[in-house]
């Protein structure tokens, strides 16, 4: 069968709801506004995600203007829109406790707009002209404020499987693909975590390169439509046949990847795989 993309999705603020999109270009940092902007602790310049603000995930995001503004939408505030500052006053930001230089402020409205919905002081943030941060793993690459890759890619037949065995546990409904929040999601291929294989893989006139596999936080407890902490599953099952030696023990699903290759990827392409290693 011929595999081919079946989802492309990006995130313009880290944690907060991802954009659909039929087609994108793919920078060197990943999907064009991917992860451009960050919410942080208002004092120390922290990153605040859903793993302990779950209620971002319920934060919808659009670009528009080619990325020259932000609109942005919660449950119970008025929605704003949001002149980007592409350069501008600064701050000191940091990531898992890395500090990560400095980066854009954006200004006192869209921090009480962010403070408001989340309950607590929050600053919003840009990344600065020139911004370089480097990768890890197989294939480094570049990387915005994703947590350290470009892009992350799922496939059907892997979520197809985890469902299946959440279902033979019989006390919890599947979760959708978005628990995960994938940047490219393949499908065609009936061989769950097959990606987890690919060293190099054409999409489009998009060329990706393996990184590592994704080790897994409390992220995919969150329910991406409301905001809420469900839990226990996905991660329970995942836990009893995806647990990595070689990451710590945690366990992992999807696959993080570099750009080798900038260009455009649509829904609907073929996906040429050029290498391959053993299970």
């Amino acid at each position: 069968m011929t595999i081919t993309v079946r989802e492309l999705v990006y995130y313009p603020v880290k944690g907060c709801a991802g954009t659909s999109a039929d087609s994108a270009r793919v920078i060197g940092t990943g999907l064009e506004h991917d992860r451009t902007f960050m919410v942080v602790d208002a004092a120390e310049g922290a990153f605040r995600s859903q793993r302990t603000h779950p209620a971002m995930a319920a934060i919808k995001v659009g670009i528009l203007r080619s990325g020259a503004v932000l609109a942005l939408s919660a449950e119970g505030v008025e929605p704003l829109r949001l002149d980007v500052a592409p350069d501008g006053p600064r701050r000191d930001v940091s990531m898992f406790d890395r500090p990560l230089g400095a980066a854009v402020d954006q200004g006192d409205t869209v921090a009480e707009w962010f403070s408001d919905v989340l309950g607590t002081k929050s600053r919003l943030v840009r990344a600065a002209p020139g911004f370089d941060r480097d990768g890890w793993g197989d294939t480094p690459g570049k990387v915005n404020f994703a947590d350290a890759h470009a892009v992350l890619v799922t496939s059907t037949a892997s979520l197809d499987d985890l469902n299946a065995r959440i279902a033979a546990r019989g006390d919890a409904d599947a979760v959708p693909m978005d628990r995960f929040r994938p940047n490219i999601v393949l499908t065609g291929k009936d061989e769950p975590h097959f990606e987890d294989r690919v060293r190099r893989m054409t999409l489009g006139s998009v060329e990706l390169a393996h990184s590592v596999r994704a080790t897994r936080c409390s992220v995919p407890l969150v329910d991406q439509l409301t905001g809420l902490r469900r839990g226990p599953e996905p991660v329970r099952t995942l836990a009893t046949y995806r647990r990595e030696a070689e990451y710590g023990n945690r366990v992992s699903f999807g696959v993080k990847n570099a750009v080798v290759c900038e260009g455009v990827v649509s829904v609907g392409d073929p996906v040429t795989v050029q290498g391959l290693v053993g299970r």
